[in-house]
């Protein structure tokens, strides 16, 4: 366990208030927001938001890519006291339709072309939608001013949306308490300064893609925001903006190692840091030997407590393959099958306590029962802890190592997914009678997602049909890598489709 915070803990809003005047904040298409401006859009965006949106504790959903509104939303929705529901701008129609009903969001507001996607019954009639450009002038016009809030940081600020190994993706529930302490961990722990430069590649919509605008302006940095279309356009932007501190996920690593770095360019990097999953030795060494003067922080996280571990980046050649140990204002126990603390070396559930536990599962008391439980009496923090489902073992130098996963989550390309939700998509095309996702090592995803199907009776020309119609209601990360078409499935002894036997047939 790491120490709890000497510094207050503040409402969300106030961390555009700690960095100096003339620095540079934010460097978007249109220019570059120094802190005093950063203070004024913030002020000025909370005005009209209050305005728009009297309801305190009302959700303001974005469905954008980066840009001003998704960068600025956050801040300026906790200063009108409303709740930001940030919407991955890789989803479709389906998934924002169910994130918009499950939320009750009172506003959606959403790039022109984004909006134009979605159908009759896709939007509540009680949300209203606003185009991003609009929204933005809109705020700029109405020339208001919302001083910084005074909140309770216990207050809800924020609701994510993540998949879970069944159903529809669930809310998760953030504190202003939360996302502070998340701040002020990670700046804490990479060390972030005044003159730290982020490029914010990972989205917006997920907790460590919030955590690269908040830890870096806790500490006083700027944040370049990046829509990339290929690879290379992050090497193009390190050496275009100075940038010192890149954060990404293991499949995207993949592809930065293999880029022509200049060396001057790849000097330019302080620190690079790992999220979604794991890094394999192979990586680990060719982003050493590439980025020799950075420093690499392999991190484990779930979005249900943000972030729980990272490792010491004195100890990742040693270590390669270690979680490391936990990150400021986090309690990370390792609780055997009998209930009580693991040995060292003996298998255990990762059980995460303290204050950056989130609030629970919005409007889902059944599924917060299963993941957020009492804490274990060994706890030092007590209260609700957030118990994980993943196995892992510490050694007795006190560093942690990943087991294994116990539900059926497909973790591809940093992103979580639902095998219902892909499963439920092919059963409403008609196309197919049966169908199981799985999710399959891959070198550069973690894992692929393969889909198995039989195809309904009767059909015409499913696997031509199917592909296509999966293109049209599931995002890309979502779409199988492979589709297996089997004239019978596999049942299990309990009568059901035996997915084990399935998942050990196509991994073999």
């Amino acid at each position: 366990m790491r120490g709890k915070s000497e510094n207050p803990v503040l409402p969300l809003d106030h961390l555009v208030l700690r960095g100096d005047d003339a620095a540079d904040a934010l460097v978007l298409r249109e220019g570059v927001l120094n802190y005093k401006d950063l203070r004024t859009r913030v002020s000025r965006l909370a005005a009209w938001l209050a305005q728009e949106v009297p309801q305190q504790g009302a959700r303001v959903a974005s469905w954008a890519a980066k840009g001003e509104l998704t960068c600025l939303l956050p801040l300026a929705a906790a200063r009108a006291g409303l709740v930001h529901v940030p919407v991955n701008p890789l989803l479709k129609h389906a998934q924002v339709a169910h994130i918009l009903a499950d939320s009750g969001a009172a506003m959606l507001i959403g790039t022109p072309a984004r909006l134009k996607t979605l159908g009759e019954g896709d939007v509540p009639h009680e949300c209203r939608v606003i185009e991003e450009p609009a929204a933005l002038a809109a705020a700029a016009d109405l020339g208001g001013h919302m001083g910084p809030s005074s909140v309770d940081p216990q207050a809800l600020a924020a609701i994510l949306y993540t998949s879970g190994s069944t159903g529809r993706p669930k809310g998760v529930m953030l504190s202003h308490a939360n996302m502070w302490l998340g701040a002020e961990a990670v700046a804490d722990y990479l060390g972030l300064a005044g003159d730290d430069r982020t490029l914010a590649v990972l989205p917006l919509s997920f907790d460590y893609g919030q955590n690269q605008l908040f830890s870096t302006w806790y500490a006083g940095g700027c944040v370049i925001p990046l829509d990339y279309l290929l690879p290379r356009d992050l090497v193009k932007a390190v050496e275009r903006h100075g940038i010192t501190t890149l954060a990404a996920v293991p499949p995207l690593w993949v592809q930065v190692s293999e880029l022509d770095w200049p060396a001057e360019t790849a000097g330019k990097l302080r620190r690079l840091t790992n999220s979604g999953g794991a890094l394999t030795v192979d990586l680990v060494r060719h982003l050493r030997a590439l980025f020799p003067q950075a420093r690499l922080f392999p991190m484990y996280g779930l979005t249900e407590a943000f972030r729980s571990t990272y490792l010491d980046p004195a100890l990742v050649d040693t270590h390669p393959t270690s979680m490391g140990t936990a990150i400021p204002h986090a309690e990370i126990l390792v609780i055997n099958d009998a209930g009580e603390l693991a040995a060292d070396g003996e298998e255990g559930e990762l059980v995460h306590c303290g204050p950056l536990v989130a609030q629970g599962y919005w409007q889902d008391p059944k599924r917060t029962a299963e993941r957020y439980k009492p804490a274990p009496a060994s706890s030092s923090y007590g209260g609700t802890a957030v118990w994980s489902g993943d196995r892992v073992r510490r050694e007795a130098d006190g560093l942690l190592y990943f087991v294994g996963r116990r539900d059926a989550m497909i973790k591809s390309a940093g992103n979580r997914i639902s095998p219902q939700e892909i499963e439920e998509a092919a059963l409403a095309t008609g196309l197919v009678a049966e169908a199981v996702a799985l999710g399959l090592a891959d070198e550069r995803l973690g894992q692929a997602v393969h889909l198995i199907v039989r195809a309904a009776p009767g059909a015409e020309n499913p696997e031509q049909e199917l592909p296509r119609k999966l293109m049209q209601e599931l995002p890309n990360f979502m779409q199988p890598k492979v589709i297996h078409w089997r004239a019978a499935m596999p049942i299990g002894p309990n009568g059901k489709i035996d997915r084990t036997g399935l998942q050990t047939e196509l991994a073999a």
